[in-house]
């Protein structure tokens, strides 16, 4: 492919089905891995196919979120120019398997996650940890913030629903160093859903808190997931806060690299998303999002969340194929 920028308008109703594919066709490579332990091998599946898939599309593609720095992922590594090249210059967020244990292991919510938008729309974060507070749709500016202690950002959210905070359940990953937050969350009377892994799950979970009954996300994981996250929730409507964590000098300078100079910077929804978005997830393994692949006798069929922040579409898509001989 060419490294010259197109200039092509970016139309992203056109790619929207597109991008739906390369999600569709990443849950699928990884299907037959879903339960066999081996969680290299699932993800390499699903990077595999997702880069295939990625470099049918007319565009002049760049991964700024992918499988980590170029030294230390062969494929869809930060940096990676993708597509064909004919067409509009795009930024794209992905993670080709978001839960590789849960998929091992059979544990619901693995998805394929996959975001584009237009070139310079997507903060290129470091591969660090972010400190992530999410709510969903329907609330003032500002409501929770990340400078308020878990407490308080329960009790805020529940005054702003006009609930108990008892009523309030929140999600967060279950990591040692989340244990005091974690008690503290639980003194205010609220619940908690505990998750093992797959933190942008746990985010959207927020922005459709009447079928999860997920209201509000926090803790500490992955930047990259976290940028992933808030094209989510341009989509779906919510609030995302992330601020990089840095433990070491080399974190410190990966952030430099990336152009960010603002060490303590606090980043809303839409500074780590600045423009308009699509977004494709495809179902792996069951969960209150999105169902698991399902196969039945000579078939395989998946469900994928499609969405456009530019008019707040979300479609929700079946695949049904054949499955190839050899899976049979």
């Amino acid at each position: 492919m060419t490294s010259n920028t197109s200039d092509a308008p970016f139309h992203d109703r056109m790619l929207s089905l597109g991008l739906a594919r390369v999600a569709e066709q990443a849950a699928l490579a990884s299907a037959s891995l879903i339960g066999r332990g081996d969680e290299k091998a699932a993800d390499q599946a699903a990077v595999n196919a997702m880069r295939e898939q990625l470099n049918l599309l007319d565009i002049a593609g760049v991964v700024v979120i992918g499988e980590g720095e170029r030294d230390e992922a062969p494929m869809l590594y930060i940096g990676e120019e993708v597509g064909t090249g004919n067409g509009p210059g795009v930024d794209i967020a992905l993670d080709p398997l978001e839960g590789t244990t849960l998929t091992a292991k059979d544990m619901p919510n693995a998805l394929t996650v996959i975001a584009m938008g237009p070139r310079g729309s997507m903060l290129h974060a470091p591969d660090t940890y972010m400190d992530k507070l999410a709510i969903g749709p329907g609330f003032e500016e500002g409501v929770v913030s990340l400078d308020m202690s878990p407490r308080e950002r329960v009790e805020a959210l529940a005054a702003a629903k006009g609930c108990a905070p008892s009523d309030i359940t929140v999600c967060i990953l279950e990591r040692p160093r989340h244990e005091a937050m974690i008690a503290e969350v639980r003194e205010t009377g609220a619940a908690i859903r505990l998750i093992t892994d797959g933190d942008v799950a746990g985010v959207m979970h927020c922005a459709e808190s009447d079928v999860t009954g997920i209201d509000m996300y926090m803790g500490q994981g992955g930047a990259p997931e976290g940028v992933l996250a808030a094209a989510a929730l341009k989509c779906m409507g919510g609030q995302i806060f992330g601020r990089l964590l840095f433990r070491n000098d080399d974190e410190k300078a990966r952030a430099s690299k990336a152009g960010i100079t603002d060490l303590d910077r606090i980043y809303s929804r839409d500074e780590m998303v600045t423009q308009d978005v699509i977004f494709a997830a495809t179902g792996v393994t069951g969960g209150s999002l999105l169902p698991s692949i399902k196969r039945t006798p000579g078939w395989v069929e998946t469900t994928t969340l499609l969405m456009r922040s530019k008019t707040g579409s979300v479609r929700r898509m079946s695949y049904r194929t054949p499955l190839a001989p050899h899976q049979k």
